[in-house]
């Protein structure tokens, strides 16, 4: 508070001296060619020092110090302060400096030789720069992006723009020099970064703005996040954090029905106060106010929120399920409620408008959405997997339940990881991305066409392009506290399981970590049957997945499918299924939470060829229908798979196959469209697998 209140004195004294019969405060701005303004036309307006001189006005004097290809350290290959700009920035003595340095010192030539020099060096800078003017005002910038299609981007230099950027973190708290971030405002926006160094236009203008909001504590007025309207849900049981932006400095007071917290935006714009965890509660008001705007939000409520994603199996509305009509005319309940986010464009198969092509490349996909309690009208659009997850929580768990959906169908599991988890474990994938092996080719066909309006546009957007709809619908959200997320994705990535059992565990990890909670509960849908060779071993690769991280959950659904239907109609089951997993694990309900999930296979007696096979999950196991199980396989060391009879003993599987005298593979369900028909005392059903056959 004391550092927020001396800066604002400072402030106060620039304005003054702002004033029309003051000298001009100058601004001097220190870094290399992106602060130059190379690589757009007519950098002498609007490199990033121009357009913050035009958004300043006549108050202000920028000087523009940017030396092309200058590196912060020293020792390197062009230091800056060796360039006449130096020079020039120490003689301007600028009121406030902004230094933007240190890119180029990703250089081979720079970083990995001198490393050790860079904080000394950037901390010797800013002596510099104090010593030309005592009372300035010294702002440090962390670094603006450098796009994945920079030649040396796999090379090293995305690590050590990384380890800069912890550096330049350092160097601030070192000198207590105020931080601003020229990454974050650039970062989704590749297409903003041409060459993959330098911004275009409208880029530096970002950078420009993120200086003024700096320098003059102007962040646009008090806002909030999308998911702050009438008739929200707030998770139950944790701290309640309640956050934004509102002009530096302003007094920020929030009511949450009898209980008031205060704020002070800091010199970054942002605030927030953190309430007690509550109980379930409903008909709160929620109030956020500065001296200058007020908002009010009624009929808040504390429950259970879930989010509900995936591509457009989830997508699929209850209006269109089997049973779906009469549920949603019996679905009035003031206590479950959606926050149902729609796309602008949908991605079926028609070329996109100009303006529809402009939007998406802007991020402008997700339509404007707001909280509404459940009703015929509202929930027959609503996901059906959704929605009958959600109503089993209500029965069972008798709180408001909220559900955030934001499914895109035929969205493959690459477009929803974060850019910085996609460029740093999977960085292939990004490249030439609609031409790329890596990414579905249906997927590919379909944007080509959606974007065919501007086919030379290589900078068009799609929301099938990797990283896309984190981008457009998972950061907006700005880490609300959820309950955990139930997941139905992956016919756009069954093409290739061994990339998508590296995708899923990144793309758990992303949400955890932009959640800020890395045991947030992840509950996915397994792919159900329909009549695709490559399903059998997408759905065991999806059971397997299982174990890559802790707090994860499946539910089965090839007793669901249809043979030539991707979209299936039967969704209920599935919603149930989730929900089972949520209640057991979650919310601690004394119920079966899965079908039964392999455990091992083993010969029950050598040279019989008999198989033993035990399951999880795996009391009171049965057939579904008839007297027979069906869909056990096993093979010899050959490999050749022959249909297996099965014994049911003890809740155990005893497998036996003319022809397979010494089995050494067993796997069950084995076809993409299957009728296999074990279940267990739940009547959930077994997951498709395949095992190796131990000695007993």
């Amino acid at each position: 508070m004391k550092k927020i209140a001396a800066i604002f004195c400072l402030l106060i004294q620039l304005s003054v001296l702002s004033g029309k019969d003051s000298k001009p405060v100058k601004v001097a701005c220190i870094g290399d060619s992106i602060t130059y303004g190379a690589a757009i036309e007519d950098r002498e307006n609007y490199s990033y020092p121009s357009q913050l001189q035009a958004m300043l006005g006549d108050g202000y004097l920028v000087g523009n110090f940017g030396k092309n290809g200058a590196t912060l350290i020293k020792r390197s290959y062009r230091p800056y302060f060796d360039q006449p700009e130096f020079r020039e920035a120490m003689d301007f003595a600028g009121d406030i400096y902004v230094i933007h340095l240190g890119v180029n010192d990703t250089d081979p030539r720079s970083w990995p030789n001198y490393r050790d020099d860079f904080v000394g060096d950037y901390l010797s800078l800013i002596d510099s720069c104090k010593a030309a003017n005592p009372k300035a005002r010294v702002i440090i910038a962390l670094l603006s992006p450098l796009a994945d299609r920079h030649h040396r981007f796999m090379s090293g230099t995305k690590q050590w723009h990384s380890d800069i950027q912890e550096a330049i973190k350092v160097v601030a708290r070192a000198s207590g020099c105020e931080l601003i971030d020229f990454h974050t405002p650039l970062y989704p926006y590749p297409w903003h970064i041409p060459d993959a160094i330098h911004p275009d236009r409208e880029g530096y203008g970002m950078l420009a703005k993120t200086v003024y909001s700096r320098i003059t504590g102007d962040f646009g007025g008090l806002s909030v996040p999308v998911l702050y309207t009438d008739n929200m849900v707030l998770q139950r049981r944790r701290p309640i954090e309640i956050s934004g932006t509102a002009n530096a400095g302003d007094k920020v007071t929030v009511k949450l029905g009898r209980k008031s917290l205060k704020a002070v935006a800091g010199i970054d714009g942002k605030w927030n106060v953190v309430f007690p965890a509550m109980e379930a509660a409903t008909g709160l008001e929620l109030t956020i106010s500065t001296k200058d705007k007020t908002l009010d939000y009624s009929n808040v409520a504390v429950g259970e929120v879930w989010l509900c994603s995936g591509q457009s199996n989830m997508r699929f509305a209850l209006g269109q399920a089997v049973g779906g009509k009469e549920a949603a005319a019996a679905s009035d309940d003031p206590d479950l409620r959606y926050f149902d986010m729609k796309p602008y464009w949908e991605t079926y198969d028609l070329v996109w408008a100009e303006s529809a092509v402009d939007s998406v490349k802007n991020l402008v996909y997700f339509r404007p959405a707001a909280w509404t309690s459940a009703s015929p009208g509202s929930s027959s659009r609503v996901s059906a997997v959704g929605y009958w997850f959600a109503r089993e929580l209500r029965d069972s768990l008798k709180v408001p339940v909220g559900l955030v959906c934001n499914s895109i169908g035929g969205s493959p599991i690459e477009s929803w990881i974060d850019r910085n988890t996609m460029e740093t474990e999977f960085p292939v994938i990004l490249r030439d991305w609609i031409n790329n092996d890596f990414i579905q080719e249906w997927s590919r066909e379909r944007a080509k066409v959606n974007l065919s309006y501007k086919p030379g546009d290589k900078f068009s957007r799609h929301p099938f392009e990797p990283c896309y709809l984190f981008e457009s619908g998972i950061l907006p959200l700005e880490h609300p506290a959820f309950a955990g997320v139930i997941w139905y994705q992956g016919e756009s990535n069954a093409h290739n399981f061994e990339a998508h059992e590296r995708l899923f565990p990144m793309l758990v990890d992303s949400w955890r970590s932009w959640f800020g909670n890395p045991e947030l509960p992840f509950y996915y849908v397994q792919l159900s049957s329909l009549e695709r060779p490559s399903w059998p071993w997408f759905r065991d690769s999806q059971r397997r997945l299982l174990e890559s991280r802790p707090h994860l959950g499946m539910a089965v659904s090839s007793d669901l499918g249809d043979p030539s239907d991707v979209h299936y109609k039967d969704k209920k089951p599935v919603g149930e299924r989730l929900a089972r997993l949520a209640l057991h694990d979650e919310y601690g309900f004394g119920l079966v939470p899965s079908g039964p999930l392999f455990k091992s296979a083993s010969t029950l007696v050598e040279g019989q060829g008999q198989v033993l096979v035990t399951f999880e999950y795996g009391d009171g196991l049965r057939p579904s229908e008839g007297t027979e199980v069906t869909g056990f396989e096993l093979a010899g060391d050959d490999m050749l798979f022959h249909k297996a009879t099965c014994r049911l003993e003890n809740d155990r599987a005893v497998l036996s196959a003319p022809g397979v005298k010494h089995p050494v593979y067993v796997r069950y369900a084995w076809e993409p469209y299957t009728r296999a028909n074990l279940v267990n005392e739940a009547e959930l059903p077994a997951s498709t697998f395949r095992g190796v056959v131990s000695d007993n």
